[in-house]
């Protein structure tokens, strides 16, 4: 059985899933790939995983560092996973490009080049946004791109984590497109 529940955080409502022992699912409401890790049915309830999933999110959009992650469960390809966990050892507060991640995993696996626009399309179809933090990714010109929350709300959250953003920009509408497309 797969279970739901909800939080209403300062950019909006987010949507939370389980598999009764850990997180499975955390999107903003309406983001892409809105609810793709349920299938079935699921029934709305409210489990411990949930209640801590709801703690980190309180001391996250209060500015501070919750220090734990809440029991996850990723479920998908052993290359997204691979970036998944990745995601989670940026630090709060701090980013990475696109290019970064896919040049670890390139030296990891003993290869010359990983594509970054594979790592891209990995990182937008994480789960579990916010606690596997894919928003701290960013492009290698500094544009926010990539951010299926949408590009708005990236650019909050890293404010929200006194990111420095001053040579950020939000990509124009062309870009937007190509990463509705992935």
């Amino acid at each position: 059985m797969q279970y739901i529940n909800h939080y209403h955080s300062p950019l909006g409502g987010i949507t939370l899933a389980s598999n009764g022992k850990a997180l499975t699912g955390l999107w903003f409401d309406g983001q892409f790939y809105f609810g793709d890790t349920l299938s079935g049915p699921f029934e709305k309830k409210n489990l411990p995983v949930f209640q801590e999933a709801c703690k980190w999110l309180d001391l996250y959009f209060s500015g501070t560092n919750p220090g734990f992650t809440p029991p996850i469960f990723m479920c998908d390809t052993p290359f997204r996973k691979i970036v998944w966990e990745i995601l989670l050892e940026i630090p709060f507060g701090k980013t990475i490009t696109y290019g970064g991640i896919a040049e670890r995993i390139a030296k990891e696996k003993g290869i010359i080049k990983m594509s970054a626009q594979a790592v891209g399309r990995a990182v937008g179809h994480n789960p579990i946004s916010l606690i596997v933090p894919c928003h701290r990714v960013v492009g290698s010109n500094g544009s926010l791109t990539g951010y299926a929350g949408g590009m708005d709300k990236k650019m909050q959250l890293l404010i929200l984590e006194n990111a420095d953003v001053s040579g950020f920009f939000i990509p124009n509408k062309t870009e937007q497109k190509i990463f509705k497309a992935l």
